[in-house]
């Protein structure tokens, strides 16, 4: 908003107040008087009052509620009222008089009690907001003796003359008396609409705003000037609840303590037999129970509750858990084809052959003895269910479904801008911080002491310097943490493998890998669930220490560094087993160690691709299992019962007190406070990552991100619905830093992939051997041309095992996966032609399918249209309908105004026609002939 200087009545200090456009109140039309300070001896003060949702006239609707604490024992000050020397005298004339309500005041011959000075200042600062409120035109009412001991209520109620003046300012549309008809599909597509209509109606909510509209009302930003254009039939509900609470918004007295909390009240109550009909009843009947999971959310509902930001991030969440259908289906069908064809798989069968009796060297040295490859049978049979054929398709499936899903949103998003009126919704200038203007009035008061200028003054890099180096530092250090964690989990995974390999039974080695990999993927879930709820913390630390200019600055640099935090937390482990484990061990006798004592970890025979699977499934359940779920269920509960357990003490205190029907304001202040929706948008990204970013080792992945959303999407109903404090309306057109965030993950999807493909799995050797080395055109013979011989003479002292005799027969050439010449040929041990055959593969394979996949999806991108072909249509019509309105408005002044001037001509001429002496002697009524008004 612009603020007027000349009748802006808020001190430098208090600008996080979000109502500074105030004109004079003489230049609205709107007189001040007495009445707007309402009576508050009322002989029944709960009477009409709906239980705190009304003043106590149980007219005057409260639309607002400032929380504050007090001390019984202090007296209350009068109302302090800051009048400027450019007000009329009138207003400076009147007496301060205090706000009504059943607060505690002093009469003026009291003397007050000693407070203590910290208190005094906070209650004089919350007399002068107070007072700039009431003198914004906004009515107010205090209510301390409420059942909450020591905490105050002051309601906010604003009367239609402030709306109207907000509502213009904010160019708020607002819908007219002008209807139209939408355009409706004919023919074909008219009857597949019906038909699809009849088919869904069991799963549409019952609720009027989901019903498809055949007609809309034109909408155009509201004007106090035009107001006869508006359907005004119902004043009371022209501006409702949302509007109404986007008017008063406070950052800087909640950040200093003067108030603890400020929110909108909820509708009423959502649970009861004897409960009214409201908006927040039907959401939790439609919406925030698991009993409708199966229906459509009514997102128009949840806009008109909410607001356009938390409806544009449910109608997101929405279209996403839609789109996961259709990726879980072919998922589940690649899954099903590993499972059927897992039989016909030459080299599983080959590696489960005990006749071929392959002996493989050992894991570790010295305690570890030779192993028969037959032992591993049971992991490269569950590797052929994520490692075959139709893995790579798949890939590029969920490459191609991730650009589809963007385009989708945008159009689904455009057509949520065009019913909620939004198309030419622009976002005002945001107004600096609280923390930004008091660093700015820091500068500049350093400055008046040196004797400098001070216009102007505003932060710039050198002043920010410090925080951008403490930013640096603290980000690489949390990126260094994370990494030396994931280092700590590789040593425990060495550790406990060769301990495990030391067992003298074959079942116990021959799990040792899934029991190795399963426990350390747990430890790497706690530590990652950990340092989520610490990375979320030092992200917002780092941001407040950088002061921010702007409210949206401070939410993009938070998200940021958030996300990057947690992205690095979350998948850092994956890429570990993915693209490094089994890279970098070397080869028996000239194995590759870490602190010269412990041995690199080795991939399986068939591919480190399932151990990548196990890593990926346990991280994702767990994080959305744990996370997602428990957390959000248990802790609100968890809180709200220590809530109930401390009512419970106080009500046998007072008993007489808490049998009282509690206020609606106190029952919501009982409610947790709204944190945003950046912890909702974070964990629905990192699950977006976790489905898209290693689905060639996972192709369950959208399945189980399908059923979590179904159960995330009633969570957060409810949550919002039940468990949380009504939040404030913010008006928004699309979902912000978060689509750009959602298109980077989508394009590292295609990367990451054709690197999982190449390196990863077995997909690209297999090609190799079936084109290049294959004798018959089959896969026969595979997995001894993966695999290596070593002359167990050549181990290096003291690393040969203790017990060479374990297998029963002595040992003398051992094999292990690699591309090495024998130790029969001139250069034995040395990496073989194979080796460069199969790399270059893979990196042919890496820019075919990264480029392929790119141009498809590029492709999609520019062939679907980002806004829906109706909707531009709707939109041009509604462009012309409404210059129609104002050009037969002005055609209509044109007549009045012809129509007056004729009577007035007629009226001249019959004045002129009277005799002179009698107009000489009746000039008064000669006069009286043309002084028409022209009040249009």
């Amino acid at each position: 908003m612009r603020v007027n200087k000349k009748y802006s009545c808020l001190p430098a200090e208090e600008k996080g107040i979000h109502i500074i456009n105030i004109r004079a109140i003489e230049d609205i039309g709107y007189d001040q008087h007495e009445s707007t300070l309402l009576n508050s001896l009322s002989k029944n003060p709960d009477a009409d009052c709906k239980y705190g949702l009304y003043f106590r006239d149980g007219k005057r609707k409260v639309d607002y509620i400032l929380v504050y604490h007090y001390k019984k024992s202090s007296a209350g000050r009068t109302l302090v009222r800051r009048v400027h020397h450019n007000d009329s005298g009138a207003r400076s004339a009147k007496q301060d008089q205090p706000l009504p309500g059943k607060g505690v005041q002093l009469e003026m011959g009291e003397s007050e009690p000693h407070v203590d000075y910290h208190e005094d200042d906070k209650r004089f600062r919350r007399e002068e907001y107070e007072g700039n409120l009431v003198e914004a035109g906004l009515e107010l009412e205090r209510d301390e003796d409420t059942k909450i001991h020591g905490i105050g209520f002051v309601k906010i109620h604003a009367p239609w003359n402030v709306l109207c003046r907000e509502a213009e300012f904010l160019k708020l549309k607002m819908p007219t008396k002008k209807m139209y008809q939408i355009n409706q599909t004919h023919g074909l597509l008219k009857k597949i609409n019906s038909v699809i209509q009849k088919i869904t109606e069991p799963i549409q909510p019952k609720v009027a705003e989901h019903k498809p509209q055949t007609v809309k009302r034109l909408s155009y930003p509201f004007s106090r000037e035009k107001q006869h254009l508006f359907d005004l039939s119902d004043r009371d509900s022209f501006f409702d609840s949302k509007t109404r609470s986007t008017i008063v918004r406070i950052t800087s007295l909640l950040a200093n303590g003067v108030y603890s909390a400020a929110y909108p009240l909820h509708d009423g109550d959502y649970e009861g037999e004897n409960v009214e009909p409201n908006d927040r009843k039907l959401l939790c009947e439609e919406w925030a129970s698991y009993g409708v999971f199966y229906k459509y959310q009514p997102i128009d509902l949840v806009r008109k509750y909410f607001g356009e930001k938390i409806g544009l991030y449910f109608a997101w969440l929405g279209v996403y858990t839609q789109m996961l259908i259709p990726a879980s289906i072919v998922g589940i069908i690649v899954f099903l084809y590993g499972c059927a064809t897992v039989d016909e798989n030459i080299p599983s069968m080959e590696m489960c052959d005990q006749r071929n009796n392959i002996t493989m060297c050992p894991l570790c040295d010295r305690t570890c003895s030779y192993w028969k490859m037959s032992s591993a049978c049971a992991t490269a049979r569950a590797s052929h269910l994520f490692d075959n054929p139709a893995t790579v398709f798949f890939s590029v499936f969920m490459a191609l479904w991730a650009a589809t899903f963007m385009e989708h949103w945008k159009r689904k998003q455009m057509r949520l801008n065009y019913r909620w009126d939004l198309t030419g919704f622009e976002e005002e200038e945001d107004h600096p911080r609280a923390e930004y203007e008091a660093k700015v009035l820091e500068k500049s008061l350093r400055k008046e002491h040196k004797h400098k200028e001070t216009d102007k003054e505003k932060l710039t890099w050198k002043d920010r310097f410090p925080a951008y180096l403490t930013n640096f530092v603290g980000i690489i250090f949390m990126v260094g943490l994370t990494f030396a964690i994931v280092f700590g989990v590789i040593i425990y995974r060495i550790s406990t493998a060769a301990a495990l390999a030391i067992s003298s039974t074959p079942s116990g080695r021959s799990s040792v890998r899934v029991t190795v990999t399963a426990t350390a993927v747990i430890i790497n879930l706690v530590v990652i669930i950990i340092l989520d709820e610490v990375y979320g913390c030092i992200a917002r630390w780092l941001t407040q220490i950088e002061v921010p200019k702007t409210d949206k600055n401070f939410e993009e640099r938070l998200i940021f560094k958030a996300f990057l935090l947690k992205f690095v937390n979350a998948y850092t482990p994956i890429f570990y087993v993915a693209f490094f484990k089994g890279r970098f061990v070397g080869r028996p006798g000239d194995y590759v160690y870490i602190f010269h004592s412990f041995r690199m970890e080795e991939c399986a025979p068939g591919g480190c691709l399932m151990e990548l699977c196990i890593q990926l499934s346990i991280i994702m359940l767990g994080k959305q299992l744990i996370q997602n779920n428990l957390f959000e269920i248990g802790i609100p509960k968890m809180k709200k019962f220590i809530r109930y357990m401390k009512l419970k003490r106080r009500r046998s205190l007072d008993h007489e007190e808490h049998m009282k029907k509690k206020q609606r304001y106190e029952v919501d202040y009982n409610l947790e406070p709204f944190a945003g929706l950046t912890p909702e948008y974070m964990e629905m990204i990192i699950q977006f990552g976790f489905v898209t970013l290693f689905v060639a080792s996972f192709p369950l992945a959208p399945l189980f991100a399908l059923l979590n959303n179904i159960i995330e999407i009633r969570l957060d109903a409810k949550k919002f619905v039940t468990e949380l404090r009504r939040p404030v309306a913010v008006r928004a057109k699309d979902i912000g830093i978060w689509y750009n965030i959602l298109r980077g993950i989508g394009k590292l999807a295609v990367i990451i992939n054709a690197f999982v493909i190449s390196f990863t799995s077995d997909f690209i050797p297999r090609l190799v051997y079936l084109y290049m080395y294959s004798e018959n055109g089959t896969m026969h013979g595979f997995v001894n041309h993966t695999l290596s011989s070593f002359n167990v003479s050549d181990f290096q002292a003291g690393t040969a095992p203790n017990d060479p005799m374990d297998l029963g027969y002595e040992v003398q050439i051992c094999r292990y996966k690699d591309y090495r010449e024998p130790p029969w040929s001139e250069n034995k041990y040395d990496i073989s032609k194979d080796f460069w055959a199969v790399l270059a593969a893979r990196l042919a394979f890496v820019i075919v399918f990264q480029n392929l996949v790119m141009f498809m999806s590029d492709f999609v991108d520019w062939i679907i249209p980002d806004i829906p072909k109706d909707i531009s249509q709707q939109i041009h019509k509604e462009k012309v309908l409404m210059v129609e309105v104002f050009m037969r408005e002005e055609q209509g002044k044109l007549q009045m105004l012809e129509t007056w001037k004729d009577k007035d001509k007629k009226k001249g001429e019959n004045c002129n026609n009277h005799s002179p002496r009698l107009s000489r002697s009746h000039s008064g009524s000669l006069s009286s002939c043309h002084s028409y008004p022209l009040d249009v």
